[in-house]
């Protein structure tokens, strides 16, 4: 996930270039995780992946309802199965 080399991981800031930024949003995102995760797995906090593939579909969906935390979590989903296709993995 994360270069080897030294002066490519301090090239990835992730706190100073994500969860600073959006330390909110991060919070919204994550009660939408474990509210669809309840959804799908009772009180287990999980992403199975082979349910719900849709997520562009559902991303608009959400868009159209003004439901910005699942805009937000739908995208990221969207993201992490495209890096996992770019890496041949289905892992989460």
């Amino acid at each position: 996930m994360l270069p080897t080399d030294a002066q490519e991981r301090k090239n990835i800031p992730v706190y100073t270039g994500f969860i600073k930024y959006f330390p909110d949003a991060m919070i919204e995102v994550t009660k939408q995780s474990v509210a669809g995760s309840k959804q799908h797995h009772g009180d287990e906090v999980w992403w199975d992946k082979s349910k719900s593939k849709d997520e562009l579909d559902s991303l608009m969906r959400h868009m159209l309802e003004g439901d910005w935390a699942a805009v937000a979590w739908r995208a990221m989903a969207n993201l992490q199965r495209e890096c996992d296709e770019r890496k041949g993995t289905q892992d989460c």
